[in-house]
Formats: structure tokens, C-alpha cells, sequence
């Protein structure tokens, strides 16, 4: 029987997730703690909302068709801030504009890869990668990760084929919160380099990492655009997830190619959306500065509540950005315990399952927890909660 692309692969986990919420109510005493998706729920500052609304209501171009890589006053400052964080210089013909980060991921798959053609992810994985792998006929390496959460070179280098076309790396990760060493990306760029791949690095969060200074010297290297593609988003930083703004940075032949797929699938990224961008870039910085010692002070609060957890044999594996990842201590796989904890302890998380190939042992044992959406109160109630579950 013929399938379509999308029977190759699985249901989201978010839309799974939400599915189990149908008919299930919630006590006064014990409201939902929702763990289960890295989105912020408030919307954007008033300035941001408020130049966008300016935007609609006064230029026409906000309603308009726009360059298909995205508007060069956009591309200009993105590329500006790059330089600066990065503490090197990227050009605004080496910056693009997408719908989404996801977008950046696809379009940058879609210019490397046929099908049949290999990437390895390393795992736990981002699900959303997986899935636009799995419907493009891409054939997914897992690299379960190492110590501390982290994928290791050589195993990397053992699963390497003539079809293998690139590494993706998460930094900070979904899901596991771990921050990668910038030792360890220099390790992967050179192993991609010796064998000509591309290392895809999403950074995603990277506004959110604990660290000061560049998180890494990958574009310092004067030959990075042979073997590097860097993805970002600016849903986190700037709230504007609805409003779907990732980029990508890369060597201008490259982006040329991904042009070919933006173009077929959105035509241009919409306009309000990079409206805001701009302005965020251009007014935000110590607005975003105050968001990330937030996000930095909840992650601390995990760390230090988590404690009593650990002495009922729960572990702390990764911790980092929006994301804890833990291992239980039960005999059920994670995935009924999740849907146990729902019901009966009013928490929403996602199961390892979801981040791990099918049978993997290890997700059986584990669960993602993303608390952007939880203040330290809301981080209390949740260690307590876990800690009182049985099981």
C-alpha cells in the first residue's frame, strides 16, 4: 500500500501532549502545571507590540511581499549582533531570514540531503528534527550521548557513511538543558571538516546560556562557511513565537540554494514579525539581559530543591536554558508515568520516549522538563509534587 511522506514519521509530541488534556480537570488546590513545551506565554514587551502595531497601521511594505531571504534591514542587524556576540564579523549576504527556526532546519536539509542521504542527531533529539528527517526519505544516526549528556566525537565518527551529509547540534539542547563545551563543537567542526560534512549547530537558545562571552569560536574560523550552518531563533528572545522569525547563517552559494525551497514554501517570511525583530535587536538588550537572569534564577532553583528528588532515586541529568532532564526511579516506562502524572499530580511533562529512537532503553527512564513558564514558586510546587508522586 502506498504511504504518504507524513506516515514516515510521528505525531508531534507537543500535539500528542495536548491530546491527553482533553477531559481532564483540575483541583483549586492543585492547578496544572504545564512542563511541557519551551514556548513563553507572555506576549512581547509593550515597545515591541507597539512599533509592530505602528507597522500595521502605517506601512504599506508590512503587508507586502518582501525579499524571499528576508529584509535587508533585518539581515544588516542580525548579522551586526552575530559579530558582537560571536566576537567576530558576519555579513549581512551571510544572514537569512526564516519562517520559524524549524524553517532554518528544514531549508538548510533540504539543500544538502537526497533521499537515502544520512544525518546524525545526537540523542536524546530535538523531535522536530527527526520528524522533517524522517518525512524527507533522510536517514536519521542516533548518537546516544555520553557523560554528562554530551555526544562524543568518536562514536560520532564510527557511524559516518559515503552517505552521510551533516552533524546537528543543539546549544543549549533541547532536550536535555546541557550547554555544549566549546571545546566539544571544535571537535565536531574538525570532524566534519575531514570528512566533508556540514556540522548544523542550532542555538536556539543561546541568548539564555549561562556562560558570559561567545559561546563558542566556530565563526572565527576563516574557512566556517565550508563547513558551518548556524540556525537561531528569535521566538525565545523576543516572545514572538506566533509570529514564526528563526534565521540562518551561512555561505552565501549555500543560502542561495535554501532560497529555492523558502521560496517554494512561504515566499518571503512575514513582515510584522521582522518588524519586530529589528526593534528588538535594536532596544532589547537589557530587557533580554533581565529575561535571562530570570530563566537563570529558576534554574538555579531547580538545582538547589532538588535534593529530596535525588534521595528518592530520581537523577539530574541536564540542566540548562528551559529545559531539566530527569531519570525516575519507577519500574513503568516514562511514558505511562507521564500520563499518570497528569492525572493524579497535575503536571504535564514529556517522556524520554518522545526524544529517543523506538525501544531505546534510556527513554523509558527519563522525562523532559521545560520550565520558562514556571516562576520559582511554580518550580517549588513542581520538585514537591514529584517528590510526593509514588509511582
Amino acid at each position: 500500500m502506498h504511504l504518504a511522506r507524513t506516515n514516515a514519521t510521528f505525531v508531534s509530541p507537543i500535539v500528542e501532549s495536548r491530546r491527553w488534556l482533553q477531559g481532564v480537570t483540575f483541583s483549586e488546590d492543585q492547578p496544572l502545571l504545564n512542563l511541557s513545551q519551551a514556548a513563553p506565554a507572555d506576549p512581547p514587551p509593550t515597545g515591541l507590540r507597539q512599533a509592530m502595531a505602528e507597522a500595521v497601521l502605517n506601512q504599506t511594505s508590512a503587508h507586502l511581499y518582501g525579499p524571499v531571504l528576508g529584509n535587508p534591514d533585518l539581515r544588516a542587524a542580525l548579522a551586526e549582533q552575530i559579530s558582537r556576540h560571536y566576537e567576530t564579523e558576519v555579513t549581512a549576504e551571510e544572514v537569512a531570514i526564516t519562517s520559524g527556526c524549524n524553517q532554518a532546519f528544514a531549508a538548510t536539509i533540504q539543500s544538502l540531503c537526497a533521499e537515502g542521504d544520512e544525518v546524525i542527531l545526537p540523542t536524546p533529539w530535538y523531535f522536530n528534527h527527526k520528524m522533517w528527517l524522517d518525512m524527507q526519505g533522510v536517514t536519521t544516526l542516533p548518537l546516544a550521548v555520553g557523560a554528562g549528556m554530551l555526544p562524543e566525537v568518536d562514536k560520532a565518527e564510527a557511524l559516518i557513511t559515503d552517505r552521510t551529509r551533516a552533524i546537528a547540534l543543539v546549544t543549549p539542547n533541547n532536550p536535555c538543558g546541557v550547554e555544549y563545551p566549546a571545546a566539544l563543537l571544535d571537535a565536531f567542526y574538525d570532524l566534519a571538516q575531514r570528512y566533508g560534512l556540514t556540522l548544523i549547530v542550532d542555538e536556539t537558545y543561546r541568548d539564555f546560556d549561562s556562560r558570559s562571552g561567545a559561546p563558542h569560536g566556530l565563526f572565527q574560523r576563516s574557512d566556517w562557511h565550508n563547513t558551518l550552518v548556524h540556525l537561531y531563533s528569535f521566538s525565545k528572545a523576543y516572545r514572538l513565537t506566533g509570529h514564526r522569525v528563526g534565521a540562518i547563517a551561512a555561505a552565501p552559494a549555500r543560502l542561495l540554494e535554501m532560497e529555492k525551497f523558502l521560496d517554494t514554501v512561504t515566499i518571503c517570511p512575514a513582515q510584522v514579525g521582522q518588524i519586530g525583530a529589528k526593534w528588538g535587536i535594536e532596544n532589547l538588550d537589557q530587557w533580554l539581559a533581565g529575561e535571562r537572569a530570570e530563566i537563570l534564577k529558576r534554574r538555579a532553583a531547580i538545582e538547589a530543591g532538588f535534593a529530596p528528588l535525588s534521595d528518592k532515586g530520581w537523577q539530574l541529568l541536564g540542566l540548562g536554558a528551559y529545559f531539566a532532564y530527569v531519570a525516575h526511579p519507577f519500574e513503568q516506562s516514562s511514558d505511562e508515568i507521564a500520563q499518570r502524572l497528569l492525572r493524579e499530580a497535575g503536571m504535564l511533562l514529556l517522556p524520554g520516549t518522545m526524544f529517543t529512537p523506538e525501544g531505546a532503553p534510556e527513554g523509558h527512564r527519563q522525562f523532559r522538563i521545560a520550565f520558562a513558564n514556571v516562576d520559582e514558586s511554580g518550580i517549588h510546587e513542581m520538585l514537591s509534587r514529584l517528590a510526593k508522586f509514588a509511582g
